[in-house]
């Protein structure tokens, strides 16, 4: 089983930054995409920002120029670093790893974090 844990969340004033940081453990052979959702109260889970084992990245609109995802495949980690915060981008934060564990019947499949809560204050 793949194990991941978010730490960084907090509250912010608008224009304010944050960085979150996620890091994945257990029993695990080789990780895919990792990446950041999140999800605000009443409304759907979004992409935030994935980025791939080669290090390209992904942007939803919303954030681009302002987030900067990042990973470092040796310690299976990754992180986000958000800047110009606003308050629309209050919600939990969500880690995501596209992985496959050491056992003999483990196949590639998503992982989930607890999810860390970001509030943007204005």
């Amino acid at each position: 089983q793949v194990q991941l844990v978010e730490s960084g969340g907090g509250l912010v004033q608008a224009g304010g930054s944050l960085r979150l940081s996620c890091a994945a453990s257990g029993s695990i052979s080789s990780i895919d995409d990792m990446g950041w959702y999140r999800q605000a109260p009443g409304k759907q889970r979004e992409l935030v920002a994935t980025i791939t084992s080669g290090g390209s990245t992904n942007y939803a609109d919303s954030v681009k120029g302002r987030f900067t995802i990042s990973r470092d495949n040796a310690k299976n980690t990754v992180s986000l670093l958000m800047n110009s915060l606003k308050p629309e981008d209050t919600a939990v934060y969500l880690c995501y790893a596209y992985a496959i564990g050491r056992a003999p019947y483990d196949a590639w499949r998503e992982f989930w974090g607890q999810g860390t809560q970001v509030t943007v204050s204005s």
